[in-house]
């Protein structure tokens, strides 16, 4: 039998192995154990199989390359190691053109595959939605988070906020999930939050969601993106931001349009209408223009 067609033969079985194995995996092993995956298979996000698959391949291309360089550093150790008997150096070999280039090639596809996977998924993930289904402004501070459902008036006066404490702990250092500033949003709407500072930079970071953003001073940020499982997810901020950076906490409620609607409507029985005020912003000066915030010192 030709070698050709036993090699064929032989990956038969491999490749039918590798599938019945794969197969028998749950949602959470086939995304390399990152959260925001469930058993059903239902991402958090529209974005959120996008991240996870990136990942993925990244490791499985590394653990091959990986895999190749081991064998093959111990294939020469083995088949080079010093016999009984010999002395002083082996054969000495340089400028092995074919190898030398195979070297430089290699590492150079690999880098430039992974720069246009990384790119191309990094301009999906970055691009805004110009006309969301709801508009949300997130506002960090020490150490909290408000939050604000903005309305269809430019003016702002059919808005509704609300306004967050940090984590509050019992004696046992359990955290007090019922008073953590909690983000409300409609499953399988799009969403568009522009992401602002009152103080110094953070970083809203929603866990399951596979992604975050950095909020900085004087300058807006915006994540753009599709809730598709309702549930509640942890978020907290990401940068290191002072001294109680840890107790920066915050939930995201992803349910339905229903749902969120009548969370809307209890804000506004509350008052919490309008912008949001500023009264808490620590900014003397917008940076780079001088402009003085209002309430600011």
């Amino acid at each position: 039998m030709p070698s050709k067609r036993r090699i064929r033969w032989a990956a038969l079985p491999v490749g039918i192995a590798s599938a019945a194995i794969l197969a028998g995996c749950s949602p959470t092993q086939l995304n390399g154990f990152l959260p925001g995956f469930v058993e059903d298979g239902t991402p958090a996000t529209n974005h959120t199989e996008m991240v996870s698959g990136l990942w993925v391949n990244s490791w499985i291309v590394l653990l091959v390359v990986g895999i190749i360089t081991w064998g093959l550093m111990l294939w020469a150790m083995v088949a080079y190691r010093r016999r009984k008997g010999q002395t002083g150096l082996p054969v000495q070999l340089r400028y092995n053109m074919p190898i030398e280039i195979f070297y430089t090639v290699v590492p150079m596809i690999l880098v430039l595959g992974f720069f246009a996977f990384t790119a191309r998924d990094q301009m999906v993930l970055e691009t805004q939605t110009e006309d969301p289904d709801v508009s949300i402004v997130a506002i960090g501070k020490q150490w909290a988070w408000d939050f604000q459902y903005d309305g269809e008036q430019e003016s702002g006066d059919d808005a509704v906020w609300s306004m967050g404490i940090q984590a509050q702990y019992d004696g046992a250092g359990n955290v007090d999930e019922a008073q953590l500033p909690t983000l409300y949003l409609p499953v399988d709407k799009s969403v568009k939050i522009k992401l602002q500072s009152r103080d110094v930079i953070h970083s809203f970071w929603v866990i399951d969601f596979l992604y975050k953003k950095d909020m900085y001073i004087g300058r807006d940020n915006y994540w753009s993106f599709t809730p598709t499982r309702e549930g509640t997810y942890a978020g907290k901020c990401a940068e290191l931001c002072g001294e109680y950076h840890s107790a920066m906490l915050f939930n995201v409620k992803v349910v339905s349009e229903a749902e969120y609607e009548d969370y809307l409507e209890t804000l506004r029985d509350k008052g919490q209408t309008g912008d949001i005020q500023d009264a808490y912003d620590r900014l003397g000066n917008l940076p780079g223009t001088g402009a003085t915030v209002e309430g600011g010192e």
